[in-house]
């Protein structure tokens, strides 16, 4: 098993966001694909990773199947010539490589924001979908908790995950701050570009408030609407909206400024009142801030706060290479000995069977008290006599030099022969 994980892998770096759309799963279709690759394949274990930014499937066989989940992968999303999309996928069908790149992959060294923080939660999800199916057996509990529990370290020993190192995350981690002192505050995001939706969707972070949206086409804004839970507001009301809301975040593409002092001209502003501009043409006036109680925000100053965030987290890189390394080394260790533990269970089994045999032989005239003692001695003498092939197996492991020693056990215990007749008497 420690020799048979692979993966096929599809993301942002060699496809453009118009392919990966048509090969992202949602939990009903990743679910019907685990299935299927049960189904018609050798395959014993099987993650899919599917996000805006990549699918893949990772899984454990002897065999390469990535013709075979290529095509599934057609089937399911009822694509009728997969098949023209092929480069886009990677065959990563080296055990090591694809070990690597599930760890680089879910603690954030792979994601377009270096470090990215919803990519673990990602991971966490698709490993129970995995689970649903029962399609995760013991490698892959090991493989992934080894890596939730690198995660812990990265955040904890590391500066990888400190800061928003997005413009859209920057933004609501910087409104997250800035309203703490309101209950709930009353927040508006007037254009749904690639920023605006972005900046939208990252607000679910915010664990309070009240989200409105306001987009141009109000098609656009209402699946965003169903999908989030916010609140619609027509364009042409966008005005009566800014006057009523606490944040306002701006990302509209415009040739001059929306929002200006007139827009406030016959209202007095009670509080602060924040304003995020992220366009560019810029959509806020600059001088908007001579009116008591405006403070706005423009991209370069969000900009400027992601950059330095970025640099953290790249420095912090060959800090989390090294987390990565050990715990890779780690688990490479325990998967090579899964490979002899079922060797060990047929040694302990032909060694209980000899010993069971023996004290037979003699309990029949013992009472109850020498019975005890006479089952205590042999198991403890059994224990003593395994303890050091166990260890021997064991570093053998490390060396890489474990299938010898299995061949001697197996040939001075008969293993396979004894291991048959113990299951004949089951």
């Amino acid at each position: 098993m420690h020799n048979q994980f692979k993966a096929v892998s599809l993301s942002y770096k060699s496809a453009p966001v118009e392919v990966r759309e048509m090969v992202a799963f949602d939990e009903t279709l990743c679910k019907r694909l685990l299935e299927m690759i049960e189904d018609y394949s050798d395959i014993s274990e099987a993650l899919i990773i599917s996000t805006c930014n990549r699918t893949e499937v990772y899984y454990s066989s002897s065999a390469d199947h990535y013709d075979t989940i290529v095509k599934l992968i057609g089937v399911v999303k009822g694509l009728d010539h997969i098949s023209k999309y092929r480069k886009y996928f990677s065959n990563l069908n080296e055990h090591g490589r694809a070990v690597e790149h599930l760890f680089n992959v879910s603690i954030g060294l792979e994601a377009q924001v270096v470090g990215d923080l919803q990519i673990i939660n990602q991971v966490k999800t698709s490993y129970q979908w995995a689970a649903d199916q029962n399609v995760v057996g013991p490698f892959l509990h090991r493989l992934l908790h080894t890596i939730f529990f690198t995660n812990k370290r990265v955040v904890q020993e590391t500066a990888f995950r400190d800061g928003a190192a997005s413009v859209s995350y920057a933004t609501v981690e910087l409104i997250d701050e800035l309203t703490m002192a309101h209950e709930r505050p009353n927040i508006l995001v007037l254009g749904l570009g690639e920023i605006g939706e972005d900046v939208a969707r990252n607000l679910e972070h915010i664990a309070d408030k009240e989200v409105f949206i306001c987009n141009r086409s109000i098609e656009k804004a209402q699946a965003l609407s169903e999908e989030l839970g916010y609140a619609v507001v027509p364009f042409e009301d966008y005005e009566r909206a800014i006057l009523d809301a606490d944040v306002v975040i701006s990302s509209l593409r415009v040739d001059n400024p929306l929002i200006t002092k007139g827009t406030f001209s016959n209202d007095k502003i009670l509080s602060h009142k924040y304003l995020f501009d992220l366009s560019i043409p810029r959509s806020i006036a600059q001088d908007i801030e001579e009116i008591n109680g405006l403070l706005l925000y423009n991209v370069d100053s969000i900009q400027a706060k992601a950059t330095q965030a970025l640099e953290n987290r790249l420095a912090a890189i060959p800090d989390v290479k090294a987390i990565i390394t050990e715990a890779i080394e780690e688990f490479g260790n325990w998967s090579k000995e899964m490979e002899v533990s079922p060797v060990i269970n047929k040694l302990k089994n032909a060694l209980e069977e000899i010993r069971q045999n023996e004290i037979a032989r003699y309990l029949k005239k013992a009472n109850d008290s020498e019975t005890e003692l006479l089952d205590k001695v042999t198991k403890n003498m059994m224990q003593k006599i395994i303890k050091l092939p166990v260890l021997q197996l064991k570093a053998a492991c490390q060396r890489g030099e474990a299938d010898s020693l299995i061949e001697v056990l197996n040939d001075l215990f008969n293993l396979e022969e004894q291991s048959e007749k113990i299951k004949s008497k089951e």
